[in-house]
């Protein structure tokens, strides 16, 4: 096994604990769980902070959840194909912020100091970067309604990506479901008049 595949596998080994108990998980219990010695996980990070770093690397890449956005079957409805989209962004949203939470709790997750508008610019761009390719593959999602939309695919998968993430923000007592999102999404706030008593038609 190369370094860069004994790095993975450390990582991808970490991840699920680092979820699990934060701050508190061990190089040793790492090691147990990825089936190495422990002194194998120094010889690939300088350190447990290190180790956490390239953790949370490893969250914000969307690899695996673009495959799952673009494995969801197009012969589905539109209103299944989002809620399973919204489930998929979600856990890898949930992910990021379980693996943050640790490192935040370590002191360990700060953002670098801003110098520069070279240096804000290059922020936007890897933010940007980062929300492009989940955004195409909704797009994807859309595509085959394009007639039936009010606006273009590229412009409502841009809006359902920001539902999604304010939603994760919010702190509601009762979030939305993913179902009751994708509802919200497609068929507005308000929905049909209710008819009066004794009302035909």
């Amino acid at each position: 096994m190369d370094p860069d595949q004994r790095r993975a596998m450390i990582v991808s080994a970490a991840l699920p604990l680092v979820v699990e108990y934060g701050p508190m998980v061990t190089t040793a219990k790492i090691a147990r769980a990825a089936g190495i010695g422990e002194g194998t996980i120094f010889r690939v990070f300088s350190d447990k902070e290190a180790l956490l770093a390239a953790c949370m690397e490893e969250a914000l890449r969307p690899d695996a959840t673009i495959a799952h956005l673009e494995g969801i079957s197009l012969d589905q409805p539109l209103a299944a194909r989002l809620t399973e989209a919204a489930e998929v962004l979600r856990g890898h949203m949930n992910r990021i912020g379980d693996v943050a939470g640790a490192l935040a709790s370590l002191g360990k997750l700060s953002r670098p100091p801003v110098s520069d508008a070279a240096d804000v610019e290059e922020g936007n761009r890897r933010r940007e970067a980062g929300l492009a390719a989940p955004r195409a593959a909704l797009t994807a999602l859309l595509e085959p309604e394009r007639d039936q939309l009010r606006l273009s695919p590229e412009r409502l998968a841009d809006t359902f990506q920001l539902m999604l993430m304010s939603a994760g923000r919010l702190g509601a007592r009762e979030p939305l479901l993913d179902a009751e999102l994708v509802d919200l999404f497609l068929h507005g706030a308000v929905g049909p008049a209710e008819k009066a008593e004794g009302e035909e038609g």
